[in-house]
């Protein structure tokens, strides 16, 4: 035994196990395993009949064996990374899967999955830091801290997770995307996951769609009752592009499947193509886009056109070509819905233009475009009274009165402390009238477009922020967070 090569084959395979480590790298006179608990007789004899007659055996702790694990590990790092890697990959394969189909991982992940539910979050965050993993959850739009966990449990976190969203639990170089379908109690919750390599681990977020919680009237989103009679009457046009802006997290998705139940009459033939599929709506043809086997915007809505609809529903413009296929298909008698990442209604033109579409296109098609922010809205549990201080007053650009009194959230349980639940949508609709479509045609920019549009009676995000705090509904610090001043 003292003159034989390292068998690294079986060195590594002793490294994946959990309750078993080499003393020694079997170069030495007398080899030597550490046991949490200690194998019999018989378990002994055939250790020995393949590893040799003088295998020595001994009892550690648990601890032992994890710090001879680790040690042996970055000692053979160089060789563990050459020929013998996917036997190694193998086995660091099962090791993740044994760690990941533990009990207690699976209370914890579930038990994190719930209490941000409890919250109402939106997503959640495992982030991986030197000293822990900082668990963290999206709620009304703001992060909040979940739990802070000892960062020996970060493999097994994220071995967890990707095994639940059939993601390779042994590639942690590479981002990764996946979903997952989870039952709790009553709740069918559908969860987007995506992985990204770290230095201290990988970062994993959590997307929470509650499929049991689907709001999907248009009366119901809070648009102001002129927005409302507007829109309205713009989505039963025959044709044209409707568009709706906003940042990630502003709730466009929700506004296009609420104006697609609304003029879902079954008189019509809907087709949709989006990223993901968030909700299913009955009586309209969704189509998940799948990139990997090239469905992507502009593929899927060539296919779309031929397959005879009256309205489309594009989950994103994010290319030209995409573009100039719904601008093509509005002007051919389609209703296209879509939607685009600008700060506000008039900077969709602007988005549009810096894709390459022609200006005179733009403005044949596109018939209405809304922005559209959300807003933390006060705790009704804890709102109490309290007085405008002049920096606010300074902030909103109004003028200050000593005596003013607004409302405002203490905090409490109902709402974690924060005194807001709940939140509201803010929009700003820009309908395309013959007045902007000369100023498109003469070649205005974003501003003058925006000008021209509060001139004939467009009321901008922050005039509808400003409404609601008037309302009582919100506060000064949620109106400079989420809108510009105008």
């Amino acid at each position: 035994m003292s003159e034989h090569k390292l068998n690294l084959p079986l060195f590594t395979q002793l490294l994946s196990k959990k309750h078993i480590a080499p003393v020694e790298d079997f170069y030495d006179k007398n080899p030597c395993l550490m046991f949490s608990t200690l194998p019999d007789l018989e378990d002994r004899a055939k250790i020995r009949f393949i590893l040799g007659p003088d295998i020595r055996f001994a009892k550690g702790k648990t601890d032992q064996i994890e710090r001879l694990i680790k040690h042996w590990r970055a000692k053979l790092a160089p060789e563990l990374d050459g020929a013998e890697g996917e036997g190694v990959d193998q086995l660091d394969n099962e090791y993740l899967q044994d760690l990941a189909s533990e009990a207690p991982i699976i209370r914890m992940v579930n038990h994190l999955m719930e209490r941000a539910l409890d919250l109402s979050a939106s997503d959640i965050h495992f982030e991986p830091e030197e000293k822990y993993l900082k668990v963290r959850c999206r709620v009304d739009g703001v992060m909040v801290n979940l739990e802070h966990l000892p960062s020996s449990v970060i493999p097994a976190v994220s071995s967890r997770i990707k095994l639940m969203a059939r993601l390779d639990i042994g590639e942690k170089r590479l981002p990764q995307d996946g979903r997952i379908q989870y039952q709790m109690g009553e709740r069918d919750l559908d969860m987007r996951v995506s992985t990204l390599p770290g230095i201290h681990g990988e970062s994993i977020v959590l997307r929470l769609l509650d499929r049991s919680d689907i709001h999907v009237n248009l009366e119901a989103l809070g648009m102001p009752p002129n927005v409302l009679t507007d829109y309205s009457k713009i989505i039963k046009q025959p044709h044209g592009i409707v568009l709706v802006t906003g940042p990630t997290g502003s709730g466009k998705t929700t506004s296009l499947y609420a104006t697609l139940d609304k003029i879902n009459t079954g008189q019509q033939k809907t087709i949709t193509i989006e990223d993901p599929v968030e909700y299913q709506l009955e009586g309209i043809t969704q189509i998940h886009l799948n990139a990997k086997i090239g469905l992507n915007f502009s593929a899927g809505l060539r296919s779309i056109v031929r397959q005879d609809p009256d309205i489309i529903m594009v989950g994103e413009i994010r290319d030209r070509e995409t573009a100039e296929i719904a601008i093509e298909s509005a002007l051919t008698g389609h209703l296209v819905f879509s939607t685009l990442h600008t700060n506000d209604a008039a900077g969709a033109i602007t988005r549009l233009q810096d894709m390459g579409i022609d200006t005179y296109l733009i403005s044949s098609s596109v018939i209405a475009i809304m922005a559209q922010r959300l807003v933390r809205t006060i705790c009704p549990h804890c709102q109490d009274d309290d007085w405008l201080s002049e920096k606010e007053a300074d902030l909103l650009g109004i003028e200050f009165q000593p005596n003013a009194q607004i409302k405002r959230g203490r905090g409490c349980e109902q709402c974690a402390n924060t005194g807001y639940r709940g939140r509201k949508g803010l929009y700003e609709l820009l309908v395309i009238s013959d007045t902007i479509r000369h100023v498109i045609g003469g070649g205005g920019d974003a501003n003058q477009i925006r000008q021209e549009a509060i001139k004939t009676g467009m009321r901008t995000l922050r005039q509808d922020a400003m409404d609601k705090f008037y309302q009582g509904k919100t506060t000064p610090e949620e109106i400079v967070r989420v809108t510009r001043a105008v």
